[in-house]
């Protein structure tokens, strides 16, 4: 799942509901791991670091192995070690980072050490197979930061002839999206260890629904294509209050999705090449990257304003304009072919109401089929994240009106049954997360950089809902003007050759880090406001 947390994320990982995108991602994780030089290594980890919280019990002793792999190949004695924090997916995932990304970068300007840590329940960094509601107790974000500071404390490197524990070596996190929001609250719970970091669209601010993510698709997104979705979503709305379930059905069998008979269904679907902060199959705006120019989301608008489309497809623009008064649909039948062309089969089994494909799905499907990653990443969604997919209450919407947060609820609730020792909440207790901070986080050597044109925008630290901003060297803040989401986590062996945008971003990226990195030797560490079992 992308939400994209996670989505986190993204929002964000892509949704295990779209087999064909989900094998393709796959293999070029397979083929990048074969190909890497990397060595990868475990630590044995702590399952429960906190023995005496009631929330964790009944308590284990027991520990996971979990993964990471790390490049010396730029190290300097004297160096700092650079902690990329894997997030919401597996370790392969993230070599790229290592390779030509951030930690490439930052290794290069400061002769410094670089690491990918995999995320608990991610990848194989599993403490139980059995994803039970009761095993899945130990997954939090305050569990979560205490293995990297426990890390940061513990961790040793084949080959190199020096010891980088933290805090006598200068550690310094980056992580983006959910990563993001966990290497901030990593470097304010952890002062006495963890030195600084980076935090890209950091998600710090969580709400149950997110409605927002579409705030700038609407604004930046091709005007003509985002017009015409915003008016069929409309007239869909108008049958939906109009209760003209005959019309309704018409429509959905224009896109060849008549069996979705709930409607939040086929709204969800019809939404996917837009995207949305739950899952999606293909990519979508959240997936645009300035390394790469084509993008499934330009093909998609460039397919619904098609203006040269053949007579037999811009006819279908008129099929249901017996129901609005005679008001044609315009571009419906250009929208409802790019569906039926690239979204229906990213169903191959056809069974489309199913929850391996486009439906809600049932208990089963949640609780034993979904794959391990994506049932992570959902129970913290409905532990202590939320953000759900919905519609903007008010103005235009690309997303159906009829899907809320209740929708999203309904997977929570079939997804984790109670057990015996844990069980989620009735609704995502939002504490957890912005007790850290929320809109006003602060810490110090903690920089945050975020893209303006960034669908998770608004939950992160330049959200348009938070207080002005003003950047220091202790408290560092930058906003990539056209950026996308974490788009600084990428790059391209030669900064100079970057894009202005980007290029910019990671000079003052090295930067900052440089003028950190000099007043390390007079750094007094501070003082944990958690306890970890050392």
């Amino acid at each position: 799942m992308h939400v994209g947390l996670l989505l986190l994320a993204g929002l964000s990982v892509a949704s295990a509901r779209g087999p064909l995108r989900r094998k393709q991602q796959e293999a070029n994780i397979a083929a990048r791991a074969s190909s890497s030089n990397y060595t990868y290594a475990t630590i044995q980890q702590p399952i429960d670091h906190f023995p005496t919280k009631e929330i964790y019990a009944p308590h284990t002793n027991d520990t996971f192995a979990q993964r990471y792999v790390f490049d010396a190949s730029y190290y300097k004695p004297g160096g700092p070690v650079f902690l990329y924090v894997g997030g919401e997916t597996s370790l392969e995932y993230r070599l790229s980072n290592l390779e030509t990304g951030i930690i490439q970068i930052l290794m290069n300007a400061t002769g410094g050490l670089g690491v990918i840590i995999e995320n608990r329940y991610y990848g194989e960094s599993y403490p139980y197979i059995d994803l039970s509601t009761d095993h899945l107790a130990y997954l939090t974000n305050e569990q979560t930061i205490a293995d990297f500071a426990y890390f940061a404390q513990h961790a040793t490197f084949d080959g190199v002839n020096a010891s980088l524990t933290a805090p006598s070596t200068p550690w310094i996190m980056y992580g983006g999206s959910l990563a993001g929001a966990q290497t901030s609250f990593t470097v304010k719970t952890y002062p006495d260890i963890i030195y600084g970091g980076i935090a890209a669209s950091q998600v710090l601010n969580v709400s149950v629904e997110y409605p927002q993510w579409y705030a700038p698709i609407q604004k930046y997104g091709p005007s003509d294509c985002v017009a015409s979705i915003n008016d069929i979503v409309d007239k869909f709305d108008w049958l939906v209050a109009a209760n003209n379930t005959a019309a309704i059905t018409e429509l959905k069998s224009i896109f060849g999705l008549e069996s979705l008979t709930d409607n939040r269904d086929f709204a969800k679907t019809i939404n996917y090449p837009i995207g949305n902060p739950f899952d999606y199959p293909t990519d979508t705006w959240q997936e645009l990257i300035w390394t790469d120019e084509e993008s499934q989301f330009w093909e998609f608008c460039g397919t619904v304003t098609d203006i040269d489309a053949p007579e037999n497809v811009t006819a279908i623009d008129e099929q249901m304009a017996q129901y609005t008064n005679g008001e044609a649909w315009t571009n419906l039948g250009n929208y409802a072919g790019y569906i039926k062309d690239v979204i229906l089969p990213t169903c191959p089994s056809g069974r489309y109401a199913s929850g391996e494909c486009f439906g809600q799905g049932n208990v089963t499907y949640w609780t034993k089929l979904v794959d391990p990653g994506t049932r992570s990443y959902l129970y913290t969604m409905c532990y202590e994240a939320g953000l759900y997919q919905a519609a903007p209450r008010d103005g235009k919407s690309l997303l159906s009106r009829v899907v809320t947060g209740a929708y999203s609820q309904e997977i929570c609730t079939m997804a984790f049954p109670p057990g015996e020792y844990n069980s989620i909440p009735s609704s995502p207790n939002l504490d957890l997360w912005n007790g850290y901070g929320g809109f006003n986080f602060s810490a110090d050597r903690l920089a945050f950089i975020d893209g303006e044109q960034d669908p998770w925008l608004d939950s992160c630290y330049h959200s348009n809902e938070a207080p002005a901003r003003y950047s220091s060297d202790l408290h560092p803040e930058y906003l990539i003007e056209v950026g996308g989401h974490h788009w600084d986590s990428y790059g391209i062996l030669d900064i100079p050759a970057e894009p202005q945008f980007i290029r910019q971003a990671h000079y003052w990226e090295i930067k900052t880090v440089k003028k950190w990195l000099r007043n390390f030797s007079s750094w007094t560490p501070g003082n944990s406001s958690s306890t970890l079992v050392r």
